[in-house]
């Protein structure tokens, strides 16, 4: 029996193994309400593996990425059941920057396609701040960005490249 063979042979009776727990003790990890993300994952990796194989048609990234990312977003919210859907929508909003990103990487290095990548990117990411720190009290933001503005003014030494002799450093004499 070749080495190939043993290791499908090992994995097929390991997935069975866990069937039969899950049927058991209703532990559903196979079942489709938690693997349906699988549908989006398999293109999106078959994209990937269509460019990266033959270095061709750069273009097969952008749905690749995308799908990959939304893949693993509503693979994690399955298993999780939904729990942190509320914090995740800000990769709905990235995945196109990354499908973008990798064809700028990998494809003609056109820096226009960088536009939509930082514009994306950077409503993703205040997404994820806004929904990180949706519970501090933002009315408190300005005071305590305010007060650490001030500690930086007060205990920021001036360095010894001259920067004191500069009439309007705010270290100056």
């Amino acid at each position: 029996m070749s080495k190939s063979s043993s290791s499908l042979g090992l994995a097929l009776i390991v997935v069975g193994i866990i069937g039969i727990f899950g049927y058991y003790f209703q532990f559903n990890i196979f079942s489709m309400s938690r693997l349906w993300p699988l549908f989006l994952l398999v293109p999106g990796l078959a994209f990937e593996f269509g460019f990266f194989m033959e270095h061709k048609h750069a273009g097969l990234l952008v749905p690749g990425g995308i799908l990959i990312t939304l893949g693993f977003v509503f693979l994690f919210n399955t298993y999780t059941n939904w729990h942190f859907a509320g914090q995740t929508w800000p990769f709905y909003v990235l995945a196109p920057a990354v499908g973008l990103f990798q064809l700028f990487l990998f494809g003609n290095h056109n820096p226009g396609l960088l536009i939509p990548v930082a514009v994306l990117t950077t409503v993703a990411v205040f997404g994820f701040l806004g929904t990180t720190f949706s519970h501090i009290n933002r009315s408190l933001i300005w005071p305590v960005v305010l007060i650490l503005v001030g500690l930086i003014f007060l205990f920021n030494k001036p360095s010894s490249g001259g920067n004191s002799d500069n009439p309007n450093s705010p270290f100056s004499k």
